[in-house]
């Protein structure tokens, strides 16, 4: 193993939902590493505009507008990286979403709606690459963003934790099915990451309480997002696979814990 074991020269990758937040800094990130990327991203013209940054930095790019709720749409994403880009090596499942809903308020169209973007969405998408994957002979690596949500409580976004608990255990059962074709399957689970749309409305106190939660006493960002992936898609990582990578700064091992100025790590009342 050398340095070039990084290198994801000439491999092709999708991200879903890297138009934006987390996609982004994984899109940008595979791209700096040598990748060529596809933006599957419902929203057209933050697609293109990723596309057109990464296309700056010398690497091929498409922008192929996708719902990854709808199952056709998927196919044909699939299908047309497949035709213009010659194959695919990287997924990553990174679209999804949610907002603080009681469950008992939610009902059953909020119920359906987090399931089919946090569940259904990933399965279309990951039966539609491996295919492809294994048609094009290709040892590819699939990689879920789910999160810290999916292995603690998660009081007003019980349906979302519980979609990111179960693609955490598909993780582990895909992993062993797909082993014979060499493709991995691995997760990423992030905690609190710094977007655009996690800052929006945000307060010095909450601010504040976050970083006192993290050991590493920092936000996490799209890029560190985006190093995990490079490694789960890279020949460093060639025999990793069935596992969660949890890129939040420590919060999943604090546990509650806290850093105060005075009185060092205090537990959380």
């Amino acid at each position: 193993m050398d340095q070039n074991s990084a290198s994801l020269k000439d491999k092709v990758a999708i991200v879903t939902g890297g138009g934006a937040g987390i996609g982004k800094g994984i899109a940008m990130t595979f791209a700096k590493f040598g990748a060529h990327v596809v933006i599957a991203d419902k929203d057209e013209a933050v697609g293109k505009k990723a596309a057109a940054e990464i296309q700056a930095l010398g690497r091929k790019s498409l922008a192929i507008t996708t719902d990854i709720r709808n199952y056709a749409q998927v196919k044909a994403m699939v299908a047309q990286t497949v035709r213009e880009l010659g194959g695919i090596d990287i997924l990553v499942n990174n679209a999804g979403g949610t907002r603080r809903h009681s469950f008992l308020e939610q009902g059953e169209e909020g119920w359906r709606k987090h399931i089919e973007l946090n569940f259904m969405g990933q399965f279309y998408c990951t039966e539609q690459a491996a295919k492809a994957m294994i048609a094009g002979k290709r040892k590819g690596s699939i990689i879920f963003i789910t999160s810290i949500e999916g292995h603690r409580a998660a009081p007003l976004r019980a349906v979302y934790s519980a979609c990111k608990a179960g693609l955490a255990n598909f993780t582990r059962s895909l992993a062993l099915e797909l082993s014979e074709h060499g493709i991995r399957v691995n997760c990423v689970a992030p905690d609190f990451v710094d977007t655009p749309h996690t800052m929006t409305n945000m307060t010095p106190e909450r601010m504040a309480s976050i970083l006192r939660g993290n050991p590493l006493g920092r936000l996490t960002q799209s890029e560190d997002i985006g190093g995990a992936c490079v490694y789960l898609s890279s020949d460093l990582a060639a025999m990793t696979t069935g596992i969660t990578i949890h890129v939040d700064g420590g919060t999943m091992a604090s546990s509650g814990w806290m850093r105060d100025a005075k009185e060092g790590w205090t537990l959380h009342p």
